[in-house]
């Protein structure tokens, strides 16, 4: 009985990193952190810590009554304010995103169309410029 001929080994290419995936990627993370956090992914990593308690007073029919609310005074929320106040933190993510999530996925279905037919679109220039710039570099990336 004959022996089966081998297939050709295929040559795996080297990883290399996609700048147009990179930064759909960008745009994801910023719909979800704008509608979740109130803040681009950035902003969350490197935002101040601004959110906090705070002791409210009420009268009413004679009667004084205090509580602690949790304030931020812009509105949104970053890793500072999620690892001090994580409870407020919390409570405020969801309260956005109850208010946001119809609009972050309309967004994310937007992003997504809008970068496939951008690719296909432009898929020869895109082409032409790894196969030209980037490929002689030997940089890691491509477009």
């Amino acid at each position: 009985m004959a022996r089966r001929k081998k297939s050709a080994r295929r040559r795996r290419s080297p990883k290399m990193v996609s700048l147009l995936n990179v930064a759909e990627s960008y745009a994801y993370a910023n719909i979800l952190t704008q509608g979740v956090m109130g803040t681009s992914p950035m902003g969350f990593i490197t935002g101040q810590q601004d959110a906090g308690y705070s002791m409210i007073t009420d009268t009413v029919a004679g009667i004084n009554t205090s509580s602690m609310v949790y304030q931020n005074p812009d509105g949104s929320v970053s890793l500072r304010d999620l690892m001090s106040q994580p409870e407020g933190s919390f409570n405020a993510m969801q309260a956005s995103f109850k208010s946001n999530y119809q609009t972050m996925a309309v967004n994310s279905i937007l992003t997504g169309i809008t970068f496939r037919v951008g690719k296909s679109l432009l898929r020869r220039p895109i082409a032409n410029v790894n196969r030209n710039i980037f490929k002689p570099l030997g940089a890691g990336f491509k477009l």
